[in-house]
């Protein structure tokens, strides 16, 4: 069933015959390029600015609290 839908779609579009006219574009295709390059290199400085978030105080051990209401389940055993 879904084959012989889409033969018929590929034979009705085949016999539509002549040439598409492409859809028009907002500038020159290296203008877009280039802008998208622009905006990727912008959006990768952000990332990379907040890459040093992680590493601005030492990690300290959470204390494991038995009287918390959802206790994380990684505490080890720590909290019995």
């Amino acid at each position: 069933m879904l084959a012989t839908l889409i033969s018929t779609a590929v034979i009705a579009s085949g016999q539509a015959g002549g040439h598409e006219e492409k859809a028009p574009l907002i500038a020159e295709p290296w203008v877009i390029g280039i802008t998208l390059f622009v905006i990727f290199v912008v959006l990768m400085f952000v990332t990379m600015s907040y890459s040093n978030l992680g590493r601005r105080h030492e990690a300290i051990e959470e204390h494991a609290d038995p009287h918390r209401q959802h206790p994380n389940k990684h505490d080890r055993g720590q909290g019995h």
